[in-house]
């Protein structure tokens, strides 16, 4: 079980954040400094205990009007080799000294425990409370057997989310830009196999679900 320390951290993770999401294809801000805020998000266990994984909601109110974002996170405390390319900042952190932060899309840690939670091996957990479970996050799964080994070709972004190819034409998509669903209950594109969806709190204070990944063989909607 993860051990989430409330202590401080320098910069802050919302700090490396408003420098890093413009750089990327799939934020929809506009030329200023996104104004961020955390709106929602869970946490995953590494069974080793080394590296953090936090799936974040963070909500960029600096626009016309709001846009929330997943942003997937792992914590390390060493570089992790072959991916500077996916490294957000570092971190001074109050407890554990330097911390890595990494895009998770690119950590084989996070991939496996997505993979283990879509198939229901775990279960999501609070972000900010140790030991307890996220009752808002849910799943689904009518395959299984894949492993982050399937997933080794390197993620890619598009203007909505980011893919990982895997065998025999799977897809394991991260949906960057979130869209409340209609209803609360977000409905799956077509050739799902598997889903993680999750709520967040928009600006208004009104508590909202999404999808947040899917897993699928076909084309992506």
């Amino acid at each position: 079980m993860a051990v989430i320390h409330h202590t401080s951290l320098k910069p802050t993770k919302l700090d490396l954040l408003t420098t890093w999401l413009p750089s990327r294809p799939w934020y929809a801000g506009g030329a200023g400094e996104p104004e961020l805020a955390k709106a929602g998000g869970f946490r995953l266990d590494d069974p080793q205990g080394e590296v953090g994984i936090e799936f974040m909601v963070v909500t960029d109110t600096s626009g016309t009007r709001p846009a929330s974002y997943l942003v997937p996170l792992t914590y390390r405390g060493a570089p992790l080799d072959g991916a500077e390319h996916a490294l957000v900042g570092t971190m001074e952190h109050g407890v554990l000294g330097r911390r890595w932060a990494y895009d998770g899309c690119h950590d084989p840690v996070l991939v496996a425990q997505l993979l283990a939670l879509i198939e229901g091996r775990v279960a999501a957990q609070d972000q900010n409370t140790s030991g307890a479970p996220d009752r808002e996050v849910t799943r689904s799964c009518t395959g299984g057997g894949l492993t982050p080994a399937d997933f080794t070709t390197p993620a890619t972004d598009d203007r909505e989310g980011t893919d990982l190819p895997g065998p025999r034409g799977t897809t394991l998509r991260l949906h960057r830009v979130l869209r409340p669903a209609p209803d609360g209950a977000p409905p799956l594109p077509p050739h799902v196999t598997g889903h993680v969806a999750g709520a967040w709190q928009t600006p208004d204070g009104t508590r909202v679900r999404g999808l947040f990944a899917a897993l699928r063989t076909g084309p992506h909607a």
